[in-house]
């Protein structure tokens, strides 16, 4: 066997085949049932995301859109989703590709996912690596870093 198996590439895969499953669901439902609603980020400079120009002005790297009380058109696609959302009683059309989702988040439920590029892990990597550096812990100690920043998903209910 000449090759690996790309187990990130995979897992990303999968996870948007799991967002596409739900949206589809909830398109045919036609409402999102009981309390759950959606927190997506996604990139807004994805060569295929499809925004009014006034938006991508506004986020030019990435957005967070939240699918609650009001949403309409929703269209689930193979490769992405189109929606209308209220942006300040100005109802506006999106279209967001599966693989610019950055995060995808049901607060209702404590469910959410975070899609990581190779860009984001050396980043993260990097940071890790000057942190050791600085401030060189033993491996087998648990406790909490000082420089961790805990989020938690409480904040995001009513």
């Amino acid at each position: 066997m000449g090759r690996e198996i790309d187990y990130g590439n995979l897992m990303h895969s999968a996870m948007r085949g799991l967002i596409k499953t739900v949206l589809k669901d909830v398109a045919e439902l036609g409402q999102l049932p009981g309390k759950h609603h959606f927190f997506i980020t996604f990139d807004t400079s994805h060569p295929d995301a499809e925004l009014a120009d006034w938006l991508s002005d506004r986020y030019p790297e990435e957005m967070t859109v939240v699918m609650q009380h009001w949403y309409d058109n929703l269209d689930v696609g193979e490769d992405g989703f189109s929606v209308t959302l209220n942006f300040g009683d100005a109802p506006e059309p999106l279209y967001i590709p599966y693989d610019s989702i950055k995060t995808f988040v049901d607060p209702s439920v404590e469910f959410g996912l975070r899609f990581e590029s190779a860009e984001d892990e050396q980043e993260e990597d990097a940071q890790d690596h000057a942190a050791a550096k600085s401030d060189p812990q033993p491996e087998d100690d648990l406790t909490p870093r000082a420089d961790a920043e805990v989020v938690s998903l409480d904040s995001f209910r009513k």
